[in-house]
């Protein structure tokens, strides 16, 4: 992916100003800021959800901006929205084949199967497959949302919040299970987050949203920033996990 000169805006306030930066295939970026700073927007213009107040946006070597129709790039990345965003209505499996069902020519066996395999891929039991979103926990409604994701085999993995509502335990579960299946599925991950654990655990860089601004670097670097509010988070009651990553890279 590759982004140049992009403004983010909403309601006419800017949020990100001419942000420019490269995520690199294979790379996990990790996006924080304050509440409000933009950072699930700058998702949602990246995938083409919000149109961009300026600036260009390629993915797969192709500008997003000149194809207002984004359903061929729906084939090649997956999005998990914050809690899911599972149709309700929906059984979990059912959720599953919605993208399969949109984007290609399956029998309902081969659909099951599928749906079946990206239900296992992410650790949920079986019987998760016939359950509906409101008979599942917060994690499984997490899980059974990347399975969703993760329907096409996309190379390029999308993540609003991953592990916001989650305990400790069930955060650091679903923390491993990314790592995971980036290693194995040779995933490249956009990760919008505000859990300090998950930037230690399985982000190459950080990209921090402040002033309008996008500051992207290794961690080590980021967490040095003397800007007020990268201390504070980075250095501040919360910041334990990434004062020790800073000081074990030296």
């Amino acid at each position: 992916m590759r982004v140049r000169g992009l403004t983010t805006r909403i309601g006419g306030r800017v949020l990100v100003r001419d942000a420019s930066f490269d995520l690199a295939v294979g790379e996990v970026l990790g996006v924080v800021g304050a509440s409000g700073a933009g950072k699930s927007i700058l998702l949602r213009t990246i995938v083409g959800l919000v149109p961009a107040a300026a600036g260009t946006i390629e993915v797969f070597g192709e500008d997003i901006g000149r194809r207002p129709d984004l359903r061929r790039f729906g084939r090649r990345w997956g999005v998990l929205f914050q809690d899911g965003a599972l149709f309700s209505s929906l059984t979990v499996a059912e959720n599953i084949m919605v993208p399969l069902r949109e984007q290609l020519a399956l029998s309902p066996a081969l659909l099951r199967e599928i749906a079946a395999l990206k239900i296992a891929l992410v650790g949920l039991p079986p019987d998760s497959a016939n359950k509906f979103p409101a008979a599942l926990s917060g994690g499984m409604r997490k899980r059974a949302g990347l399975a969703r994701a993760l329907a096409l085999d996309p190379k390029l993995l999308f993540l609003d919040e991953p592990t916001a509502g989650l305990d400790p335990i069930a955060a650091s579960e679903f923390d491993g299970l990314v790592r995971d299946l980036k290693e194995s599925l040779g995933l490249t991950v956009f990760m919008v987050t505000h859990d300090l654990d998950s930037l230690v655990t399985i982000c190459d860089r950080i990209a921090v949203i402040v002033d309008e601004r996008l500051v992207i670097g290794p961690l080590a670097d980021i967490a040095r920033n003397p800007h007020p509010w990268i201390q504070a988070y980075f250095h501040g009651p919360r910041g334990r996990a990434a004062q020790i990553a800073e000081a074990a890279s030296g």
